[in-house]
C-alpha cells in the first residue's frame, strides 16, 4: 500500500486525497442570514446526520485552504444561530454548484442561482423551495477544529421543522428513494447520482445473525468465482443448508447470477446437492 503522512504533504494534496477517498458525501445547501438581514446560500459536502432523538445535523464550512479565510455561512451562523438546510438532488445540482460561487458580501446567492426563497415558519433564514427536503434548524454550537487553512468548523444544528415536497413521496406518504434522485459529492469536480439505475438493496443482519465467512464450506469459501460481496451474501444466512457442496465452476457462476439479483436462498439451493 502507498502510505501518506498528512504533515508531510501540502494542504491541497491532503484535501484531494481525503475528498476523493471519503465519498460519496451528501450535500447540505445551507441558507443563512447575517445580523443585517442579508441572505446567503451555499452548499457543503462536509455534512451528515448524527442523531435522531434529538434530530441533529452537522455541516462544516471549512476555512479556505488557499488563503485561510472564512466563509459567509460560518460568519452568519455565529451572528444569527439559525440555518435552513436543504437536500440536493439531480434536478437542481447545476444551480447548487452555481450557488457555491464566492460572491462578495451582501450578494444573494438565491438570485444568482435562480433558486426560490420561501418564508420559514420558525427561523429567519429562507427555505429553498426547489429542494426535496428543507430542515429548519437552530444552531446549538459552532466548534472550531483549528485556525489553519482547511480547518473545519462544525455547525451543530437541531432540527425544528421539516418540509418535504410531495412529489417525492410514495403512496404510503414516505420519502421515495428512487423518486428523490439524490446527488453526492466526490473528489475534484466529480459527483454521483442515486437513481433507479444505481440503487441497490443490501439485506441488513439486524434481527437475524448471519453464520459469517468462517462457517462457509471450503468449497464455497475458496471458490475461484465468488467475490467478497458474493461470499458476504452467502454468509448472511442463519443456518447453513445441509448436503454436499458443489465446487463446480459452472454451478458457482449460476449461483453468482442469482446473487446479483439478491436471490440468496435460490443460490444456496443450486450449491447444495
Amino acid at each position: 500500500m502507498k502510505t501518506v503522512i498528512p504533515s508531510e504533504i501540502t494542504s491541497v494534496q491532503l484535501q484531494t486525497i481525503m475528498q476523493t477517498a471519503v465519498s460519496p458525501r451528501p450535500i447540505a445547501l445551507a441558507s443563512t442570514v447575517d445580523k443585517d438581514g442579508n441572505h446567503n446560500l451555499s452548499p457543503f459536502s462536509f455534512f451528515n446526520m448524527f442523531s435522531t432523538v434529538p434530530p441533529i445535523l452537522i455541516f462544516s464550512p471549512s476555512r479556505r485552504v488557499r488563503d485561510n479565510t472564512t466563509k459567509h455561512t460560518l460568519e452568519n451562523v455565529i451572528e444569527v444561530p439559525e440555518v435552513v438546510i436543504g437536500t440536493v438532488n439531480f434536478p437542481i445540482v447545476q444551480q447548487i454548484s452555481l450557488a457555491s460561487t464566492e460572491y462578495g458580501t451582501g450578494v444573494n446567492e438565491f438570485i444568482k442561482s435562480g433558486l426560490t426563497m420561501k418564508e420559514a415558519d420558525l427561523v429567519k433564514p429562507k427555505l429553498i423551495e426547489e429542494c426535496p427536503v428543507n430542515f429548519e434548524c437552530k444552531v446549538l454550537e459552532v466548534k472550531s477544529l483549528g485556525n489553519q487553512g482547511g480547518a473545519g468548523n462544525l455547525v451543530i444544528c437541531e432540527v425544528q421543522k421539516i418540509h418535504i415536497r410531495e412529489e417525492y413521496l410514495n403512496d404510503a406518504g414516505n420519502l421515495d428513494q428512487q423518486k428523490l434522485d439524490m446527488v453526492a459529492r466526490l473528489g475534484s469536480n466529480w459527483y454521483s447520482r442515486s437513481n433507479e439505475n444505481s440503487l441497490f438493496e443490501v439485506p441488513k443482519p439486524l434481527v437475524t445473525k448471519g453464520i459469517g465467512f468462517d462457517l462457509l464450506p471450503d468449497e464455497i469459501k475458496y471458490s475461484k468465482v465468488f467475490t467478497g460481496n458474493d461470499l458476504g451474501m452467502l454468509a448472511n444466512i442463519e443456518v447453513l443448508p445441509l448436503g454436499i457442496y458443489s465446487s463446480e465452476e459452472n454451478t458457482h457462476l449460476n449461483a453468482q447470477q442469482l446473487l446479483l439479483e439478491s436471490k440468496i436462498e435460490e443460490a444456496w439451493k443450486i450449491l447444495v446437492k
